[in-house]
């Protein structure tokens, strides 16, 4: 934990104060309770699963459509904290499958139901399978697990959102914003809250996660050098996540509080401290060509190959915003962190609108990347989308 702080450029704990506080009430009402955390095996997922575990409650079940890394999740927990009394049990499956509905069938009593599951790269949208994919599982699967979540009679569903939902720029920020008008429809029949927040430092597939794997195959670092994002630790993550399904009330997206502790860093930033605290001195490089073939000689010299370029792809957001001049704020009711509050306003017509357009593309199965990007702007007139014909994919 500090020595993902010091490379992100904090000495303190961002949440320390709010879960010092907090820390009674979540242990009392953690052990009489149960939940089920979808999404379960991912960094943020893992983190939340964590973060319940070791305060002991009643039931929890995580579900992951990753069997690997639920696998490690098991692992790290019970190397770390060990056992509880209550029922753990983990399940891979897919949300969007029928082996989940049927799942869900046979139980599905859960107080809590945590949704961290997600598409969240911007790499996603850069071809219509993918980008239909990235509709599903961050709006549809919400959909439906809020609708069983009604059914089942659960107390609250909680599901993450994103910085990049406020005015956003990307079709994955854009999806999750069209995420939290659906979930603003069901709120109506459940009770819900969100967070949205910053990178997770070193989550997986993050670029800062890319770090450690160009290190172990000896290969350049490489990190955009005119982009500046907040950054919280995994456990951060997981606490924002918990404190706002325990205490946020009815439609509040909780997020944190913008200060000292913090603040924007580059990964340009982040790559040298990084470097440097495995006590290598960084290299710049002109180009790609002489990144990777420095990459085979320097190391051994205490060196190492980066390649720090500006930022030219599409969907890449110039800065990062929690929330927009429109949105109600509470930032008194906690030290650490600030609660936008919502009515439940939304566009009926729109949404089932959306809804029936995306199914028949579905159906036919035939859709163009264009045609998606059509429903976002009707969903979202303000959608900032530009294309730049450039992607992720096509650089080092």
């Amino acid at each position: 934990m500090n020595n993902i702080l010091n490379l992100i450029g904090r000495s303190k704990e961002l949440l320390v104060d709010d879960i010092a506080t907090s820390n009674k009430d979540l242990e009392k009402i953690i052990s009489f309770s149960s939940f089920l955390v979808l999404g379960g095996a991912g960094s943020i997922g893992q983190a939340v699963t964590k973060e319940i575990f070791k305060r002991n409650p009643k039931k929890l079940h995580v579900v992951d459509i990753s069997e690997n890394n639920m696998v490690e999740l098991v692992r790290d927990i019970r190397s770390s904290i060990g056992y509880i009394d209550g029922d753990f049990q983990t399940f891979a499956l897919d949300i969007g499958s029928v082996e989940y509905d049927a799942f869900i069938k046979q139980d599905g009593k859960y107080d809590y139901v945590l949704n961290l599951s997600a598409l969240k790269h911007v790499r996603s949208e850069k071809d219509p399978f993918t980008l239909m994919r990235m509709l599903d599982v961050n709006v549809f699967n919400t959909d439906k697990t809020l609708q069983q979540s009604i059914d089942n009679q659960t107390k609250k569903y909680f599901c993450v959102s994103t910085d990049k939902a406020a005015n956003p720029v990307n079709m994955m920020g854009a999806s999750k914003r069209i995420m939290e008008m659906f979930v603003m429809r069901k709120s109506k029949q459940i009770d819900v809250s969100m967070a949205r927040f910053a990178n997770v430092a070193f989550s997986d597939g993050s670029l800062l996660y890319g770090f450690n794997q160009r290190i172990q195959k000896k290969q350049p670092i490489v990190a955009p050098n005119d982009i500046k994002r907040y950054f919280v630790t995994p456990q951060e993550s997981g606490e924002l996540c918990l404190m706002s399904c325990i205490f946020g009330e009815n439609r509040d997206i909780f997020f944190p509080r913008l200060s000292e502790d913090l603040h924007l860093i580059s990964f340009a930033d982040i790559a040298m401290k990084y470097l440097e605290d495995l006590s290598y001195e960084p290299y710049l490089c002109k180009d790609e060509d002489e990144a990777r073939e420095l990459a085979k000689t320097l190391p051994e010299k205490g060196k190492w190959p980066c390649l720090f370029t500006s930022s030219d792809t599409t969907g890449e957001k110039d800065f990062e915003e929690f929330f927009t001049d429109s949105e109600t704020l509470d930032m008194t009711r906690f030290e650490n962190l600030c609660v936008i509050k919502n009515k439940a306003l939304y566009d009926e017509k729109k949404l089932n609108n959306f809804e029936r357009t995306i199914i028949k593309f579905k159906d036919n199965l035939s859709w163009t990347k264009e045609s998606i990007i059509e429903q976002f702007f009707i969903m979202i007139p303000e959608f900032g989308h530009k294309e730049m014909g450039k992607y992720l994919d096509g650089k080092m």
